[in-house]
């Protein structure tokens, strides 16, 4: 029982199941799958090119260097939204919302269906690779591409998996998560106690400990507030 992984018990009743908000649209639905289409386009050009090529070390160096960043952006992305912003900020209020009070009630987010948790990331993923592969056919573009944007595209299903108990999960996915490879529920558990400041990284957490250790996230927060006078968010829920 020593190692037993707990996460703070929601202090809210949980979403009905009904709830739209949680509920996946068509329209949910179409972005999610254009954003994995656009993912495997890429994907399919890199292996494509590197076959005619001969040349595989450069794409799959590429490919393991999308995933080391794509948990790096994951963190920083999540600080920002996080800490700054609200409901009615342009583009982003949907998602600032979301996580902000993702805090006060951590389970909610489990009850949100798969293309609902994803849309908004799978739409920008559309737009920034539909314009790569129209123009571009080098395959260690197209390596860093499809991995990098691919693992943000998952990263808050891969963050909804961290949240749930592991008899609730395909057994890959515990398997991914014991490994590292996946955000563990064990190390996510941190980012949920006051005042939500560390652990950002969703994708593997292999940046948590590094960015932590060396005040990264603070550092900006205090560079921030000093040059424009904003104060992040965890400095107000330290006492929440």
């Amino acid at each position: 029982m020593a190692n037993q992984e707990v996460l703070p018990a929601s202090t809210t009743s949980p979403p009905l199941l009904n709830d739209p908000s949680v509920m996946s649209s068509w329209s949910h639905r179409l972005w999610v799958a254009t954003g994995c289409i656009m993912v495997l386009i890429s994907l399919a050009k890199s292996v494509v090119a590197a076959a005619h090529s001969h040349i595989w070390l450069g794409p799959m160096l590429a490919g393991c260097v999308g995933y080391i960043l794509a948990d790096l952006f994951s963190g920083f992305y999540h600080w920002a939204i996080d800490n700054y912003g609200d409901a009615s900020t342009p583009f982003f209020g949907p998602q600032i919302k979301g996580f902000q009070g993702h805090h006060k009630d951590p389970l909610a987010l489990t009850k949100h269906q798969f293309a609902n948790n994803l849309h908004e990331l799978a739409r920008g993923t559309t737009f920034i690779v539909l314009p790569v592969n129209i123009l571009c056919n080098d395959p260690i573009v197209h390596g860093f591409v499809s991995v990098w944007l691919g693992c943000l595209m998952f990263s808050q299903q891969f963050h909804l998996w961290a949240h749930c108990p592991k008899n609730k999960l395909p057994p890959l996915v515990v398997a991914l998560q014991d490994a590292g490879v996946l955000l563990s529920r064990t190390q996510h558990a941190a980012h949920h106690r006051p005042p939500y400041n560390k652990n950002y990284c969703i994708v593997s957490g292999l940046w948590n400990k590094f960015m932590d250790d060396n005040k990264v996230f603070q550092a900006l927060e205090r560079f921030l507030s000093f040059q424009f006078g904003i104060r992040p968010r965890s400095w107000n829920e330290s006492n929440f």
